[in-house]
């Protein structure tokens, strides 16, 4: 059984997931109306792996016998100017939920919950890949600049980023 803590923790991992599905959704809806096809589909594909993040928890917690709560999930920012902007509030989003992760990893050695924390070494290494992704992904938005051609190239070629952010 999870503790309290644990659970409260857990559900709170569980709504921070949710946001972050509907925050690529947005980004991916503003892509798709800017002609950012290759990028709104990468978004499109990111917000319903977040989603599957969300799916994980909920299963994790009911099977260890608590009660996963489905929240309201908040409405995320609808509008950015850049796509440098966009993936910006990425990476600062994805640091944010690596550090919500790495507390409850924490509140899972303090309530000696092991089987948890296990469980959340998935999220702690996808939270690496994450980050990692998206400080690639500006980085080659900082090279591009304000180059309309390579901002063309970087849109088709988008959507074959793997999570270290290469070419697959």
């Amino acid at each position: 059984m999870i503790s309290q803590v644990v659970l409260d923790a857990l559900n709170k991992q569980i709504k921070l997931e949710g946001d972050s599905s509907q925050l690529y959704l947005a980004m991916a809806s503003w892509a798709e109306t800017k002609g950012l096809e290759g990028t709104a589909n990468f978004l499109y594909s990111h917000a319903d792996e977040e989603r599957q993040h969300m799916l994980k928890l909920i299963k994790f917690v009911n099977e260890r016998g608590g009660k996963a709560f489905v929240p309201q999930i908040e409405e995320p920012k609808q509008d950015f100017t850049t796509l440098k902007e966009v993936f910006t509030a990425i990476l600062k989003h994805e640091i944010f939920v690596s550090e919500s992760i790495n507390e409850i990893v924490f509140l899972t050695f303090e309530n000696k919950d092991f089987p948890t924390h296990n469980f959340l070494q998935w999220f702690v290494s996808e939270q690496i890949e994450e980050e990692k992704l998206a400080r690639n992904v500006l980085d080659k938005l900082e090279m591009i600049g304000e180059d309309k051609g390579g901002l063309y190239l970087f849109d088709r070629d988008i959507v074959t980023l793997d999570v270290s952010g290469t070419q697959e």
